[in-house]
């Protein structure tokens, strides 16, 4: 396989921002802040970004950029227990696992866009919470035949873009789409910033109300962090595979940890102020921004428009993170197994859409009935996925950076980084023995929580 390199450094931190901005900063993000009572969820959210993300993005960077490889053989090498490998396939299998809700949503979102642009949601008859929850029931619960068009056109938009290679596609489409969400993004804040009685909502999502403070909390910010940053499905590994040896990948780190957690805090400015405004529950779950912010968007003058572009801004967002994480398993397929691109692509979009995507859009209708560990499949994939297979392959990562990589890891990090060279010991040390102890400890209360207790 021709391994190409990102066209620059800027290209570069745009394709991981998309990777990590995605439906963990415009989707997930708040509704676990409005489950978890606000601020303080934000300000455990900011510090641990700062102490196990961007940690854990440089050790990934530099188990990927080392042998400049799939995620899987990255952990192989000269005197390398080919064992270690187990840790990349637990990457993929955690990447499969996200896919195959991620993308359910992604139809959720093409369905809303139409449904509202078509006339078929009118925003001015959306007058209580009782009359969207009537709608989503019946617009995505209890229709699987229009999700799964829905989810399946927005696989087709995936495939389009990523037949043009796994560098050009990805870097194309976070060339424009990027500054696209950026600008989206800032439309809606102001938006929602300008509205009458928005101290409140600033109010609850910055104040910290510190009795909020659990081991749950911990462990949901956990979760969080990884989803957010793509961290423990193989997503850094894959794209910093493509990094120029003489790019300073510390640099590099802290600016996707920073910008990602700068778009994670600015996405809720896009929600719990409006959400308080019109008197509006913030605690609605993984509904949130379908049953909550139509109300929303049915007082504000031209809302139509305001919710077209809020959930374009969600499917764009969604399309430049399913890209890379596609391209995790496509790459390997590529270079394991000889597979060439387009059929790898037709292989991995189609095995995730019938056994994953199906499943997890018919969870809460045709297949209501069926549990994994008390979950229905759409819960259970993401249960699973960032409880089990994300957090064991950060962990992985981890020690394999600490104690197996060791001076190799150092060197590379070194590579374009000379001048932060106290800082990488200093990183080397804490990844070695602290990141580690603090994932291994938030995995067996996160692994009680949902599967044991």
């Amino acid at each position: 396989m021709d391994r190409k390199t990102w066209s620059s450094k800027v290209t570069y931190i745009l394709a991981v921002a998309g990777a990590t901005v995605g439906f963990g900063a415009t989707w997930r993000f708040p509704y676990l802040v409005g489950q978890n009572g606000g601020g303080a969820y934000v300000l455990v959210f900011c510090i641990a970004m700062i102490v196990i993300g961007i940690p854990m993005i440089l050790a990934e960077n530099a188990i990927g950029r080392r042998l400049k490889c799939n995620a899987v053989d990255a952990f192989g090498g000269k005197n390398i227990n080919p064992a270690w490998k187990i840790v990349g396939w637990m990457g993929l299998l955690g990447a499969f696992g996200i896919m195959a809700y991620y993308m359910v949503i992604g139809g959720w979102v093409l369905n809303y866009i139409a449904q509202i642009a078509f006339g078929m949601l009118d925003l001015s008859q959306v007058l209580s919470f009782e009359v969207t929850s009537a709608f989503y029931e019946q617009n995505i619960v209890s229709d699987p035949l229009a999700i799964s068009f829905a989810t399946l056109v927005f696989v087709l938009v995936n495939y389009a873009i990523l037949v043009q290679g796994a560098v050009g596609g990805i870097e194309r489409s976070a060339k424009y789409l990027m500054p696209l969400l950026f600008v989206l993004m800032i439309v809606m804040i102001v938006k929602n910033l300008t509205l009458d009685g928005v101290a409140q909502g600033v109010k609850f999502y910055l104040t910290p109300d510190f009795s909020k403070i659990s081991i749950k909390l911990f462990v949901d910010v956990l979760g969080q962090v990884f989803f957010a940053l793509s961290l423990g499905f193989g997503v850094m590994i894959t794209l910093s595979s493509f990094v120029k040896k003489d790019e300073g990948l510390v640099k590099i780190s802290i600016i996707t940890g920073i910008l990602n957690t700068v778009i994670a805090v600015l996405a809720g400015f896009m929600i719990f102020p409006s959400l308080f405004s019109y008197g509006v529950s913030p605690d609605s779950g993984p509904s949130l921004v379908f049953k909550s912010l139509p109300i929303v968007f049915s007082h504000m003058p031209f809302g139509g428009f305001f919710a077209v572009a809020f959930f374009a801004l969600l499917m764009i967002a969604a399309l430049t993170t399913s890209l890379p994480i596609y391209e995790v398993i496509i790459t390997t397929l590529q270079e394991k197994f000889k597979i060439k691109r387009k059929s790898a692509i037709l292989l991995v979009l189609g095995t995730i859409f019938i056994f994953g995507n199906l499943p997890s859009l018919m969870a809460t209708n045709l297949l209501a009935d069926v549990k994994i560990f008390g979950k229905n499949i759409f819960d259970a994939y993401d249960a699973i996925s960032a409880t089990i297979f994300f957090v064991l392959t950060s962990l992985g990562c981890a020690i394999f950076v600490g104690w197996v990589l060791k001076d190799e890891a150092k060197r590379e990090i070194m590579q374009g980084s000379e001048k932060y060279a106290k800082l990488v010991n200093i990183w080397f040390w804490y990844i070695k023995f602290v990141v580690p102890f603090i994932i291994l400890v938030l995995f067996i209360s996160s692994f009680y929580d949902n599967f044991l207790k």
